[in-house]
């Protein structure tokens, strides 16, 4: 396996922000370094153990689809070269899973579109017949796919904290109506366009988390990264079965043995053995070679 990425020491540019994945960096007024690590979050901590080569994965896929879907909104992406704004003995850290990025103003939302019942949604609907207060037919199975993709909202957590599941009108009081319909909207049509392709390329695109920001002339725009393993669940079309969870070309496979190992899920997490870290590298990297051929 190529050697990992735990954080960046970059001293050419100011640090931003250390997030659970990516650390961020000031280039200058109009522009960020967002750098893709090899940390891996799971149940809301960062484990000390990096995934080698994630980090190139997740850059790899956002930068796909970014290309790919450009046409339903316009992306943060500003086709510098990550590389040229470091300083030169930096560029190792950066090569790969940097990307230089416009500085807009980020949503509070996170817009999360579901295509399939599973994880959270199916749990809220087994009680209440409903995902995010949104009715469903009575009889759906885990796992089965939703008459139509729904959009539900959430609210952004801190490190270390849960995501807040909201309805519509939660997201329409945070954003306004108009701007509330937008994301949706967006949201929906870029779910909608990924999964069609995605199930060429026999993955299942069960679930994903979108980010926006908003330029210096109001106009939305996709932010973070996009349709990546870590924001969305993956599933094998070939291995899909109603009924059940199928397998996901995600952290899936070491939350599996997080769940396993007996760990609270409190921080600080365990170190991740090693045959663990090589299985989730090469799931890792499947998803993105089955998406880019």
């Amino acid at each position: 396996m190529p050697d990992a990425l735990y954080e960046t020491h970059i001293r050419s540019l100011p640090l931003i922000h250390k997030g659970k994945v990516r650390d961020i960096y000031a280039v200058d007024d109009q522009r960020m370094l967002i750098v893709t690590t090899d940390r891996l979050s799971a149940f809301d901590v960062v484990m000390p153990t990096p995934i080698p080569g994630k980090g190139r994965v997740l850059t790899a896929v956002s930068n796909f689809w970014f290309g790919r879907l450009r046409h339903i909104l316009p992306n943060h992406l500003t086709g510098d070269r990550a590389e040229d704004v470091v300083a030169p003995e930096e560029r190792d850290q950066v090569a790969g899973r940097a990307v230089v990025v416009r500085r807009l103003k980020a949503l509070p939302v996170e817009a999360i579109v579901r295509g399939y019942l599973v994880g959270s949604g199916w749990a809220d609907y087994k009680n209440t017949g409903s995902v995010c207060g949104i009715p469903l037919p009575p009889g759906l199975e885990q796992a089965g796919r939703l008459p139509e993709p729904l959009f539900t909202p959430s609210t952004k957590a801190a490190v270390g904290e849960h995501d807040v599941n909201i309805d519509f009108a939660r997201c329409e009081a945070i954003l306004g109506k108009a701007l509330a319909a937008q994301v949706r909207d967006a949201s929906l049509a870029l779910y909608k366009e990924a999964a069609e392709y995605a199930a060429t390329r026999g993955i299942l695109i069960a679930d994903t988390k979108f980010e926006f920001g908003l330029d210096e002339k109001g106009q939305l725009t996709l932010i973070d990264e996009a349709l990546t393993p870590d924001s969305s669940r993956f599933w094998p079309a070939d291995e899909y079965r109603v009924g059940a969870n199928p397998p996901s070309f995600d952290k899936q496979y070491v939350r599996d043995w997080l769940t396993d190992s007996g760990w609270n899920k409190q921080a600080p997490g365990p170190e991740i053995p090693e045959a663990v870290v090589r299985k989730t590298a090469e799931k890792y990297a499947e998803a993105l070679r089955r998406l880019t051929a």
